[in-house]
């Protein structure tokens, strides 16, 4: 049985206890324990059930690898399911429960699958896609979508808190072994930004566990004395608990870290991604152990040779009282002698190896171990817990030739550098035949954007193992690995069909081997069909056991066969932690304008606009929304209004290459606009489709600035930015979204004038600063850029000042306009006078189907350019079809206001006796100025139609009559904006 011991456990503190539950039932451990080191020091060797079959599982591993320890963690608001317990830190009140079974982990009904194996093969579920396809429906379909999954998903809001914090550094080290520390170390005293993360709470990894000496002293000391001096200097950043997810493009890196394995309560977050930008990456990732494949090798209590040591030395823990120790490297050995020296019986060491010499099988001998060389194990005893071993020729084909009573079984079929991390970015692998695994490729690294390596590979995770290699950084003498996978090398199919890969998805080595002799020689195509390397481990322990099987079973070299690809995350991050903030009110980050606080205080009523939170009115005391609108507009027709019009994007395009990057970009020219003037422009999408449209100044020889609709500027900007990377990547052009730097205010109406004026500073007049020019200057002591532009149809001036100054400008302009009758106006004015004007607004006249032609906007689509970005889309014959529906007028003849969205309905039904439709409306509003209902809408022949009377549907089903006219309804010569 496995127990506590009564000496040793470097990593637990043996006076301060922590009751815990597992199941229900109580437990305690210590500080310091893993909740799989408290499991097994409780004895309580069953911990889950497996996928498919549902076969007893218990702890194999000690770190990451762990593919059988998954937990629910917590219940209710707390409840956290698939958490490794090898890598959960006990604290006291856990709550621990078992996954995957019913009623009971002792007692599972779903274990019934195992006795229908042979059913149940590799590739079941596709073969039940095919044939027979009623029974797919209603037998199998459910059944399998039934048992899909594991762990119980959390059904209520998560209570815990999470962010993410940004890091630059000049070096990244990731793994907090020796090779890491010596990395660190050597840049920290260059005098480098250094970051080291270790995903453990501990530094130093394997080399501290195994007694290793580091430049003439103890591994524990030389660990120690570098971490005391990386603590004292400035230039490096040190994290433990902070695991390396993933690398990615330009040196950037995510990690996570676990800032605690409970919530924290103290006003700090339970986990913290880290998104990190080095100049370069350094993976010390180390190794990991792999399992032998051997009947039973998936019994409780078979457990990897260095995790038992690990349990050991670190937790003074025992998985049993005689544990048998099966292997084909020299590393093992150390298992074996630190279970004896802790106390603890091996009845025996089974080397693969014919030929069994070296130091540590000298020690073990020296010990009184007992070594069989050439044997391995035929299968092992037992059910829910390991009762002994069979012991069979590792060259034969299985025959007994004795059985060993023991309650534990120590594995190891060698080592595999953790190359995930050099993956992530492309870089390459190579075949070690010394160590038989693969290794990173140092002639191939990933590359950053400049061709210079981006990632080096050090220490374990380079294939270099022992501590004073990884010191020098060369590889001294290593003994080989021999290529031992499965035992015995000529096992029997009854055998083969009881060895296991996959301990988490049930995949045996009977089930690779059948993939092969179906036609899956594809790595990645065996992945899928047997579900190999799928679980939550992501194949950490299977993946080279099961491609030294399929290259077997094909009779090629590993290297032909090849990998399947190493995808981030490195383990499993919790979605709260890559949401971080964003939930609740701030799932998405709400905008505010620098103006937000005086639109609160004067009560108006605030509505989303993409991102943004902009005014829709200024309500006052006892108005309706409705009647403050009509209140806005008149005013802003009358007299002065004042938008506060800081959301409308502002990109920034500059460079030699700009004016043609701009021609491209909108259907007009853009390259011609003079220095100092504005321009109306559209943009389109490939497909010729109108996506946006916006005023464009022309700032210098070689930028441009580019308004953009509000909400729209990160989505154009990111298109802008598309096209640039991925098309036109030597064009000399850089983009800037400075929406946000800027505060932009209009001052609309017959008085705007006369506002500027009375605030002095620059000359506004007609004259001076005509229509669709834009100049610099100062504006009640206030450094502005005044625009005139109009949206309005009105006199208008939009000014745009530095942020930090928008508020007390707006202020100003209240003050000193009050004289005038300055009152402020929101979005839904905004939409009225804009449609009594005519102009379009993205998102209402256009739904993505739309094109500049549909909307009569055939004068801002130039005839003379060879190619802009929409062109060839528009020109497709569907798009130029004279039946589409184009842009008109519409008011009711009763002067009632349309539905919005509603349909002009035509002669006949269609195939759904539906009726017909010919049109329908786009923006509908009541104007306050002409006293009716106006609309804007497509309709079908429109233009052709003027003065024609069309049916439109309502939302009772009943119809009103309106007239098609003209869609500009005030001052249709234009002349206001001009005086």
């Amino acid at each position: 049985m496995s127990t506590r011991l009564q000496k040793g456990g470097r990593l637990i503190d043996r006076s301060t206890r922590a009751e815990f539950t597992f199941n229900g039932k109580r437990m305690s451990g210590h500080a310091g324990d893993t909740l799989a080191s408290a499991l097994l020091a409780n004895d309580q060797m069953l911990v889950g059930r497996s996928f498919k079959y549902h076969r007893p599982r218990g702890i194999v591993a000690a770190g990451p690898e762990e593919p059988n320890a998954l937990v629910n963690l917590g219940r209710g608001e707390r409840l956290e399911p698939n958490q490794r317990a090898t890598t959960t830190e006990l604290f006291a009140g856990l709550m621990a429960s078992s996954q995957n079974h019913w009623p009971s982990l002792e007692f599972d009904v779903g274990v019934a699958n195992n006795y229908v194996s042979r059913f149940l093969p590799a590739g079941f579920y596709y073969k039940t896609f095919i044939h027979p396809r009623a029974a797919w429906k209603h037998v199998f379909e459910p059944i399998i979508r039934q048992s899909a999954g594991l762990g119980s998903a959390p059904k209520d809001p998560d209570a815990d808190r999470y962010e993410y914090v940004y890091a630059f550094c000049d070096l990244l080290i990731i793994g907090g072994g020796i090779a890491g520390l010596n990395a660190a170390l050597a840049a920290g005293q260059s005098g480098k930004r250094v970051m080291l993360i270790e995903q453990t709470a501990h530094w130093g990894g394997r080399a501290v566990v195994d007694g290793d000496e580091v430049e003439g002293e103890s591994a524990e000391d030389w660990v120690k004395s570098a971490v005391d001096a990386l603590k004292t200097m400035k230039n490096v950043t040190m994290r433990n608990r902070c695991m390396g997810a993933g690398v990615y493009d330009h040196g950037y890196v995510l990690a996570n870290e676990r800032v605690a394995d409970h919530t924290p309560m103290d006003g700090r977050p339970k986990q913290r991604v880290w998104r990190i930008r080095a100049g370069h990456i350094i993976t010390a990732t180390g190794a990991i152990e792999r399992p032998l494949s051997f009947a039973g090798n998936d019994i409780p209590g078979v457990m990897l040779a260095a995790s038992v040591r690990d349990y050991v030395v670190n937790f003074a823990v025992s998985p049993g009282d005689r544990t048998v120790v099966v292997t084909n490297n020299d590393d093992a050995y150390l298992t074996a002698i630190a279970l004896v020296g802790a106390g603890v019986s091996v009845p025996a060491i089974l080397d693969a190896r014919t030929n069994v010499t070296g130091d540590l099988p000298a020690r073990a001998r020296a010990m009184g171990i007992r070594i069989e060389a050439g044997r391995g194990i035929a299968s092992v005893k037992g059910g829910k817990r390991v009762t002994g071993v069979q012991v069979c020729l590792q060259a034969g084909e299985g025959a007994v030739l004795e059985e060993i009573a023991c309650d534990a079984v120590a594995m190891s079929g060698g080592w595999s550098p953790v190359v995930h991390l050099w993956s992530h970015c492309g870089g390459k692998l190579n075949w070690s035949e010394t160590l038989s695994a693969f290794v990173p490729d140092a002639s191939r690294p990933p590359l950053n954007h400049d061709g210079a390596a981006m990632v080096t590979a050090v220490g374990a995770a380079a294939g270099i193992y022992r501590a004073a290699d990884i010191i020098t950084g060369e590889a001294g003498t290593q003994a080989p690995v021999p290529p031992v996978w499965v035992m015995p090398q000529g096992a029997p199919i009854a055998l083969r069909s009881k060895m296991w890969l996959d301990y988490q998805n049930d995949v045996k080595v009977s089930d690779v081997q059948l993939a092969a002799r179906e036609g899956y020689e594809s790595v990645e195509h065996t992945k899928r069909y047997t579900t190999l390397g799928m679980a939550t481990d992501q194949g950490k322990l299977s993946n080279i056991n099961g491609l030294a099987v399929l290259s077997s079973a094909l009779g090629a070299e590993i290297p032909q066969v090849g990998t399947t690809t190493f995808r981030p995350p490195y383990t499993p991050v919790t979605i709260g932690a890559l949401a971080g903030e964003a939930r609740g009110e701030i799932f998405q980050p709400l905008r505010r304008t620098p103006m937000h606080a005086w639109h609160e205080e004067n009560h108006a009523y605030m509505e989303p606009v993409g991102l943004w939170r902009r005014p829709y009115c200024y309500p006052r005391s006892g108005e309706t929304h409705a009647q403050a609108v009509h209140r806005e507009v008149k005013n802003t027709r009358e007299n002065l209004g004042l938008l506060d019009a800081s959301t409308l994007g502002k990109i920034i395009v500059k460079g030699p290459d700009a004016g043609r990057f701009m021609d491209m970009l909108y259907t007009n020219m853009m390259s011609t606009l003079p220095i100092g003037k504005c321009r109306y422009g559209l943009m389109c999408n490939e497909q010729g489709f109108l996506s946006d449209d916006g005023v464009v100044a022309r700032i210098d020889e070689d930028t441009w600035l580019c308004h953009t609709t509000s909400g729209g500027a990160d989505r154009i900007h990111a298109w802008m930015e598309d096209w640039l990377q991925c098309e036109w990547w030597d064009w000399k052009v850089y983009t800037a979204n400075v929406t946000e730097q800027y505060a932009q205010i209009a001052v609309v109406g017959p008085n705007a004038r006369k506002l500027l004026e009375k605030i002095g500073g620059m000359d506004v007049s007609a004259e001076t600063l005509p229509f669709m020019q834009w100049a610099d200057g100062n504006l009640g002591g206030f450094a502005v850029r005044v625009y005139r532009i109009s949206f309005s149809g009105e006199l208008s001036y939009e000014i745009a000042i530095p942020a930090s100054h928008g508020a007390a400008f707006w202020a100003l302009l209240h003050a000193e306009g009050a004289e005038f009758g300055a009152m402020p106006y929101g979005t839904e004015c905004l939409h009225v006078l804009r449609a009594e004007k005519g102009f379009i607004m993205i998102g209402d006249e256009t739904d993505g189907t739309v094109t500049p032609l549909d909307l009569g906007l055939s004068w801002a689509v130039s005839k003379k350019k060879a190619d802009f970005l929409g062109k060839r889309g528009m020109e497709r014959t569907f798009l130029a079809d004279p039946d589409r529906w184009q842009l008109v007028g519409l008011e009711t003849l009763d002067g009632s206001v349309l539905p919005d969205g509603c349909y002009a309905v035509a002669q006949g039904t269609n195939e759904n006796g539906q009726k017909n439709t010919e049109g329908r409306v786009t923006s509908t509003y009541y104007s306050p100025t002409l006293n009716k209902g106006i609309a804007m809408g497509l309709v079908k022949h429109g233009p052709a139609r003027m003065g024609q009377v069309v049916e439109m549907n309502k939302v009772d089903g009943s119809t009103v009559k309106a007239r098609i006219v003209d869609p500009v309804f005030f001052d249709k010569a234009g002349e206001k904006p001009n005086v």
